[in-house]
């Protein structure tokens, strides 16, 4: 089994085309205003419609309001819902698309509790955490607070990179990993040289 691979904070139509042809299985689209990542409904339907079959499209939010969550599924038609504020299970659950929650992974974060609180969730999101930052932080938390007990599907963010992904992999056998700064060559923007060696340490290390 190998993990399945999420590059985040695509851009551009470039990027979203050669990181699906790298062997992406995903691409993140941020719409939150202050990341430098984000982008509008706009440049998001002209990458989603660029996107070649069988890659996922997943829009990110932190605690937006339901209208706009609304605007971009039906403006954009991504596949997928990711969340990253303080929003509850009940609000996450109402857009007609599966969706993982962010978990930001403070020191007194009980994973197996938000586990159960957040239940319908096709997915766990478990990232750093840096105060007043909701997400690509670039920070690397420590990978054994992960119960070996947790069945939810797990996403693995917060710092990964080509040089520490396959050990990364190895400690928390993971469904899946997500990147974004670690293969970008500026902010946004993806370098193709850290996008296929990712890519490539992920395929090279099964579990």
């Amino acid at each position: 089994m190998y993990a399945r691979i999420k590059i985040c904070g695509i851009t551009s139509v470039e990027d979203a085309i050669f990181v699906a042809q790298s062997g992406a299985d995903a691409i993140g689209l941020v719409f939150y205003a202050p990341s430098p990542r984000a982008i509008s409904i706009d440049q998001a339907r002209s990458i989603v419609q660029a996107v070649p079959p069988f890659v996922t499209t997943v829009a990110l939010f932190v605690d937006a309001e339901a209208t706009r969550i609304n605007q971009v599924v039906e403006q954009v038609g991504v596949d997928h819902l990711q969340f990253h504020g303080k929003e509850s299970p009940a609000f996450c659950d109402q857009f007609s698309r599966p969706w993982m929650k962010a978990i930001r992974m403070r020191s007194e974060v009980d994973l197996l509790a938000e586990a159960d609180r957040y239940a319908a969730a096709s997915a766990l999101l478990v990232d750093g955490y840096q105060p007043g930052v909701p997400g690509g932080t670039g920070e690397v938390f420590d990978w054994q607070r992960i119960p070996p007990t947790l069945e939810r599907p797990l996403v693995l963010a917060g710092g990964l990179n080509s040089e520490n992904v396959a050990e990364a992999i190895r400690q928390t056998r993971p469904w899946a990993v997500d990147v974004s700064g670690g293969v970008e060559r500026a902010k946004g923007v993806k370098s193709r040289d850290k996008v296929a060696r990712f890519i490539e340490q992920v395929r090279e290390t099964p579990f």
